[in-house]
């Protein structure tokens, strides 16, 4: 499986604040949208996310996004490997993406960008 990059996730209170600061930092321009209550940033290689704590508490178990490029295939390589495919492929505001736990523990989601059929 090719790893086309890595996004990092980051729990805010204030969006707002957060994505002006990492605009400025990155130069790049935020990409806004909402999921399951949570309202999301993307700012380069940074996810901001803010909304209520029940939703953030879940949020702040995945350890980073991976950008491959088809979800579907990386879902069968993890499984290959030994990881367990928690939810997903599922489609998203921008793509499709899974969560996967890996053998040691930690949580991963994998994104893609092919658009839902």
């Amino acid at each position: 499986m090719e790893i086309l990059g890595t996004t990092l996730r980051i729990c805010v209170d204030d969006l707002e604040a957060a994505a002006a600061f990492y605009e400025r930092l990155t130069g790049a321009a935020p990409l806004r949208f909402e999921r399951s209550g949570v309202s999301v940033a993307a700012v380069g290689c940074f996810l901001l996310m803010s909304g209520p704590e029940s939703e953030l508490e879940v949020l702040r178990k995945v350890t980073a996004t991976i950008a491959v490029k088809d979800v579907e295939a990386a879902g069968r390589t993890l499984c290959e490997v030994g990881a367990k495919i928690l939810v997903g492929p599922v489609p998203t505001p921008v793509g499709r993406n899974l969560i996967a736990v890996h053998p040691d523990g930690s949580v991963f989601e994998y994104v893609d960008r092919k658009p839902v059929a």
